[in-house]
């Protein structure tokens, strides 16, 4: 997924019946879907099913790796429709079982309460490189794949321990697409939740000296939760910052801000996803 185009026709999708949608994966795409497509696709298909609404929340499941070679079926649920909010549940389905869902929740514009946390002191994305090839060419394939992809660019600012454990397991990143997508709120929200499931496990592996490609580590996203707060526009720098309170149980737990460059809180995100050397008597 090498350009915008290549982006906006992956998070653009078939419709099919009232309330079903097909989506497809990239051409190049290898192994298993890559977690962030099925996100931003399933987030693509409930918007279609509102009008004049904005995501403000969404909370989702992965439950059975994606094949990139067949095509996803997005079901909608209307669940709820108000004067304020409205609720859709989308079922992503491919050779006859789920693979992942997502419940989001849409709100109307409206005024109230403002307060955030400041957005961290790191270097500005201008004095910055994005450091490819050095961090990036040893994932796994189809993280590699989407990193190669070149849709974004993604420069490193450093890293820090918010929790005293024994390694910096935090990390700041900048992050934006390279071209413009418009002033369609939802399509840009999409690219965000795309591109929020990036790398964000990894917070959890940094304390543990682990990395995706270690011998014999068995990592997966499993539920993947998102909150709007503010408008999001893609093609301006915004900073990831992705932190890890807590591992236990072969769970790593990790939760990110995302701040425009002037400051703004645009969003948080929160991953817990498997983390554990592979064991030949454990079925995931």
């Amino acid at each position: 997924m090498s350009t915008y185009e290549d982006l906006k026709k992956t998070l653009t999708l078939d419709p099919i019946e009232v309330n079903l949608f097909r989506g497809h994966s990239p051409d190049s795409a290898r192994g298993r879907i890559f977690g962030g497509q099925v996100i931003g696709q399933a987030l693509a298909a409930a918007y279609q099913t509102v009008k004049g609404l904005t995501c403000h929340s969404l909370h989702c499941y992965f439950i059975r790796p994606g094949d990139p070679k067949a095509p996803v079926l997005y079901q909608v649920e209307r669940a709820r429709d108000g004067k304020s909010f409205a609720t859709r549940r989308v079922a992503a389905i491919q050779h006859g079982e789920q693979i992942f869902n997502l419940a989001a929740s849409f709100q109307i514009t409206e005024d109230g309460f403002e307060h955030q946390f400041a957005m961290p002191d790191v270097p500005s994305p201008e004095a910055l490189e994005d450091d490819f090839k050095e961090r990036y060419s040893q994932r796994t394939p189809e993280q590699q794949l989407w990193f190669a992809a070149r849709p974004m660019e993604i420069r490193p600012a450093g890293t820090f321990n918010p929790g005293g454990g024994p390694e910096k397991s935090g990390r700041y990143s900048w992050i934006r697409t390279k071209s413009d997508l418009g002033g369609d709120e939802g399509f840009n929200q999409a690219v965000l939740a795309y591109v929020s499931d990036a790398g964000i496990l990894e917070a959890a592996m940094r304390p543990h000296n682990l990395m995706f490609q270690t011998p014999g580590l068995q990592s997966a996203s499993l539920d993947h939760a998102m909150w709007f707060h503010r408008p999001v526009k893609m093609n301006d720098w915004h900073l990831y910052v992705q932190e890890s309170p807590s591992a236990s149980g072969a769970r790593g737990f990790t939760r990110g801000m995302i701040y425009s460059k002037a400051g703004a809180l645009v969003a948080s995100v929160a991953q817990e996803g498997l983390m554990r050397f592979r064991d030949p008597m454990i079925e995931g």
